[in-house]
């Protein structure tokens, strides 16, 4: 059996890179798990309370329609994701989606289940300037830093 390997991944371009590099990079007995962490919305969508910004009221469902479309690109992304890897020569069998809801944050998320038994990360570049970067950070260079025992790769 080939090793374990952790692709976080959202419906992003970089995020494509990052299977492309996994299946251009890593043999077809590897296992991959394509793994997205889910910000907490539905907490939101089902709020109805008095003390809610009166704006907020007014566009919440045009809010919790946006995140539905997100989950729905997401899946569609892990879909095609999958796809690439088959046509590498991955097994299908070999290859899983995760998706759990965040816990502690996005990028400590990704670190901690990267943690879990897997060989390597791999995670595409978020687009930020150099000055956005060093001042906001980005998830990938933050699970680059709390990543502990567990190679990450940043793909550009």
């Amino acid at each position: 059996m080939g090793r374990k390997i952790l692709v976080g991944f959202d419906e992003s371009e970089n995020a494509m890179r990052a299977v492309e590099f996994v299946a251009k990079s890593f043999t077809p007995d590897h296992e991959v798990t394509l793994f997205h962490v889910l910000l907490d919305t539905a907490a939101i969508c089902n709020l109805n309370s008095p003390e809610l910004v009166p704006l907020f009221l007014e566009h919440q469902v045009e809010f919790c329609t946006l995140e539905d479309k997100k989950k729905e690109l997401v899946n569609q992304g892990m879909e095609k994701a999958k796809q690439l890897l088959v046509n590498a020569g991955f097994q299908e069998k070999n290859i899983t989606f995760k998706v759990q809801t965040k816990n502690k944050g996005v990028a400590r998320d990704i670190a901690a289940e990267a943690e879990k038994g897997y060989e390597g990360a791999v995670l595409g570049r978020r687009g930020l300037s150099g000055i956005e970067e060093f001042f906001l950070g980005s998830v990938s260079q933050k699970v680059l830093h709390s990543a502990k025992n567990v190679p990450v790769t940043v793909v550009n």
